[in-house]
């Protein structure tokens, strides 16, 4: 039976895929931080270990635990979370924190595992990046960038692991059913003092509203298994394709980053 490791199983796409490449006849190794999340994962069968990215105590033990289970055949990198705000509000501290969890820890677990993968020549790292790891918009500067950092990061691991047997692949979401912004409010009301920013006014007719008055879904948003079933074609197909985009703007972006100008970018941006 072929075992995978997936990252942020409470919740949204973690969980859905957790749930999906069970029914495709994989082992699960989920992760996740609470305990009431991993005894649930463990009740539906899955084998579940407790994972905080910020921590490399952590993610040493994880690695380790998951690697004590058995063989590996693939990791998919999903954990992160959102810091919402304005790019100037952003204290020192609060980039260091959502770069440790998006980017840093997430580089620490991939690295623990691919010595795994190189000694059984093979192995798949599925990564989920954003839409916003195409193109930025307002109120998301601390995601957008550890989104462009990972995309890059990844993209040459991908160039430096050819000829290894081990395939690297981003996948890029757009609006996706989760508790994404729901799960951000904790880190925006712990680092952001919009009362005291010169975008006060603006917060309030925006920011705030979309945090603490979701009127329902996004525009062009589709549910988990849209990602799940990139995820399980990722692990599968003999080649699989550098990146896959999921819902309309990934793919609009995609096209756009490579032949518009920054002009263009940002207008597109503003509506979406």
């Amino acid at each position: 039976m072929r075992r995978v490791l997936i990252t942020g199983c409470s919740s949204g796409i973690g969980l859905d895929a957790a749930r999906h490449m069970q029914a495709q006849g994989w082992q699960v190794v989920a992760t996740c931080r609470s305990p009431q999340d991993i005894a649930a994962r463990q009740a539906e069968g899955m084998e579940c270990l407790p994972l905080e990215l910020a921590s490399e105590d952590s993610v040493a033990a994880c690695a380790e635990a998951a690697l004590a289970g058995g063989p590996i055949d693939a990791l998919v990198n999903n954990a992160a979370f959102a810091l919402p705000g304005a790019v100037e509000d952003m204290p020192r501290g609060a980039l260091r924190a959502i770069f440790e969890v998006n980017l840093l820890g997430t580089h620490d677990l991939t690295t623990r595992l691919i010595p795994h993968f190189r000694s059984r020549g093979a192995g798949r790292i599925v990564t989920i990046s954003s839409v916003l790891g195409l193109v930025g918009i307002p109120w998301r500067g601390p995601y957008v960038a550890t989104k462009f950092a990972l995309e890059g990061l990844t993209d040459v691991l991908r160039l430096e692991m050819r000829g290894t047997g081990i395939h690297v692949t981003l996948i890029e979401p757009g609006p996706i059913t989760s508790r994404i912004r729901e799960n951000a409010i904790p880190h925006f009301e712990r680092w952001v003092d919009w009362q005291a920013s010169p975008r006060a006014d603006q917060y309030r007719a925006t920011l705030l509203k979309r945090l603490y008055e979701p009127s329902g879904k996004d525009r062009f948003e589709l549910p988990p298994r849209a990602v799940s079933d990139r995820i399980l074609t990722a692990l599968t197909a003999r080649n699989p394709a550098p990146r896959y985009y999921v819902t309309a703007p990934t793919r609009i972006s995609g096209v756009a980053r490579r032949v518009l100008p920054t002009r263009a970018l940002d207008w597109f941006a503003r509506r979406t």
